[in-house]
């Protein structure tokens, strides 16, 4: 799993923003952070939503194909790059990609997108309901955000991996499906006071749930670095070290095993 964009809606540095997080990640590009996306790489390229920086992310990781396409949610920073999935299939000739999402967000993009309902094999995704690419089996969860948006469970033959880029407290079902999680991926938008409790979780938030879970490893992401209150990431990883080595802070381009 190659972490292709690890910030909120609104991407580290802002255009508009001379805070200290967007001016360390002028100074130190690795620490520039575009909107969230992971891509699965086996045999199969999976990648899990399409940010608008989507042509850059897949360039960046020399992703040369998108096999299949798994959308989180509808919202723009998730998916507002979605037409860039359009040149590959009608420029190559290639077949419409296989593509998983929600009710909401398929009748969302029918709307805005409506010149890519020929290029996408669209699939429903629903609660609890399994699909399988490239021997992997993902699981759609519950989560606390808008209507129709899921995070989801990665079962390998050698461990569990979850991806919850945006929610806020987690529902029952959801914690019953996060046991013996070897690999969770929290969103942690907030660092500070968190404006929005009932669809995102804080830093804190996100540890807390870590702590109770106990995964083998942690991995904050969607983070926005700028709201309630600022944070670096030299102060954020610095953080995270008094929780242990299982506690990390996700990169744009990081790579993991799942």
């Amino acid at each position: 799993m190659t972490f292709l964009g690890t910030a909120a809606s609104v991407g580290v540095p802002a255009f508009f923003c001379d805070c200290q997080p967007c001016l360390e990640a002028v100074r130190e590009p690795r620490f520039q952070r575009s909107r969230s996306a992971v891509l699965i790489s086996g045999r199969k390229n999976v990648l899990v939503d399409a940010p608008p920086e989507l042509r850059r992310q897949l360039l960046a990781a020399k992703a040369r194909r998108v096999d299949a396409f798994v959308l989180t949610h509808a919202h723009y920073d998730h998916s507002g790059g979605l037409g860039d999935l359009e040149f590959p299939v009608r420029l190559e000739g290639l077949d419409p990609i296989p593509s998983y999402m929600s009710l909401e967000s398929e009748n969302w993009m029918r709307l805005a997108f409506p010149f890519m309902t020929d290029c996408l094999h669209l699939n429903l995704m629903e609660i609890g309901r399994s699909f399988v690419i490239d021997d992997v089996a993902y699981t759609p969860l519950e989560v606390a955000h808008s209507s129709g948006t899921f995070g989801l469970l990665m079962t390998t033959g050698r461990d569990r991996t979850a991806y919850i880029p945006d929610t806020g407290p987690l529902p029952p079902s959801t914690w019953e499906a996060l046991h013996d999680v070897d690999t969770l991926i929290l969103g942690a938008t907030f660092w500070g006071r968190n404006p929005m409790p009932e669809d995102h979780l804080s830093v804190d938030e996100a540890i807390g749930i870590a702590r109770e879970i106990r995964p083998k490893n942690l991995y904050l992401t969607h983070l926005s670095m700028h709201f309630d209150t600022p944070v670096t990431n030299h102060e954020l990883e610095s953080y995270l070290e008094s929780f242990g080595p299982s506690f990390h802070v996700a990169y744009d381009g990081l790579t993991i095993a799942i």
